[in-house]
C-alpha cells in the first residue's frame, strides 16, 4: 500500500535523465505527459508522446514511456504526472455501491489502455494540475472527481489491441527492457536484429518470436516505426 495519507501515491516528474524501463505492476495509472518528446508503447500498441497525452492504465499492463535519446537535452526536461492506485484503495465494500458501477467499467475497459481527448482530457489535466499542491481530503476529492470525469466521457479510446494478454514473466520484463534500450540508444545507426538477439541472449529465431510476441510487431517494423516518428517530428520542429 501507499504511504499517503491519501490512499493512492502522486508523482510529478521532472527530470533531465527521464528513464522509464518496459515494466508492469498491480497497480492502476494515471498518465499525463505534460512533455516528453518521444514515445509510449502500451501492450502490443506503439505510439508517439504529444503534450497533453492523458492515458489511463490497468493493472499488469505492460509499459514504457522513452524519450528519444536522440533529442537535444536543451529542449527541457520531462514533465509527467502520474497517479498509482490499488484497485481496492478505498476498500472493497466501496465498489458495490452501486454509484461506482461506471468506475468499476472505467477499470475494466483501462486493462489494454485508454487514451482520452477533447473536453475530457483538458478537465482532468487541470484536476491533476490542482492535485499538486493539494493534500489530503482534497487530493483526495480531486482525484475522484478525475476519475468521475473519465468514467462518463465518450472521448476514451482503447489503446492495445482488444485481444491482447501479457506474457507476465519478471525475466521476459527485464530482457524486453534491454533490447528497447540497445534500440533507442542506437535508432540513428544501422540496427541488425542479430544484434539484438545477442542483447536479448537468444537466438535469432527465438528472438523474432519472443519481440513479435511482446510487441505486436516485427523487428524491423519496430525500429522502422520509430524512426519514421523521430523523423516527424524534426521535421514539424524544423
Amino acid at each position: 500500500m501507499p504511504d499517503s495519507e491519501e490512499g493512492f501515491t502522486f508523482k510529478e516528474i521532472r527530470s533531465r535523465g527521464f528513464s522509464c524501463p518496459w515494466h508492469f505492476h498491480a497497480e492502476n495509472e494515471l498518465i499525463l505527459t505534460l512533455h516528453c518528446p518521444g514515445y509510449r508503447m502500451v501492450g502490443d500498441d506503439l505510439t508517439e508522446l504529444e503534450a497533453g497525452d492523458l492515458v489511463p492504465l490497468g493493472s499488469n499492463l505492460p509499459h514504457i514511456w522513452q524519450r528519444d535519446e536522440g533529442k537535444p537535452r536543451q529542449r527541457g526536461p520531462v514533465h509527467i504526472l502520474i497517479v498509482q492506485f490499488e484497485e481496492n484503495f478505498l476498500g472493497r465494500d466501496f465498489w458495490k455501491i452501486p454509484a461506482t458501477r461506471a468506475l468499476r467499467q472505467l477499470l475494466k475497459r483501462a486493462s489494454v489502455g485508454l487514451k482520452f481527448t477533447g473536453k475530457t482530457r483538458e478537465s482532468v489535466a487541470r484536476l491533476m494540475s490542482d492535485m499538486r499542491s493539494a493534500s489530503g481530503l482534497r487530493r483526495l476529492a480531486l482525484f475522484l472527481t478525475a476519475l468521475e470525469a473519465l468514467a462518463s466521457s465518450s472521448e476514451g479510446r482503447a489503446i492495445a489491441s482488444p485481444g491482447y494478454i501479457a506474457e507476465l514473466s519478471p525475466f521476459n520484463q527485464e530482457r524486453m527492457e534491454r533490447v528497447l534500450r540497445f534500440i533507442n540508444e542506437r535508432l540513428d545507426q544501422p540496427i541488425r536484429m542479430g544484434e539484438a538477439a545477442l542483447v536479448a541472449g537468444l537466438s535469432a529465431g527465438a528472438f523474432s518470436r519472443f519481440f513479435s510476441l511482446h510487441s505486436g510487431r516485427t523487428f524491423p517494423t519496430f525500429v522502422n516505426q520509430l524512426r519514421i516518428g523521430r523523423a516527424c517530428r524534426l521535421l514539424a520542429e524544423s
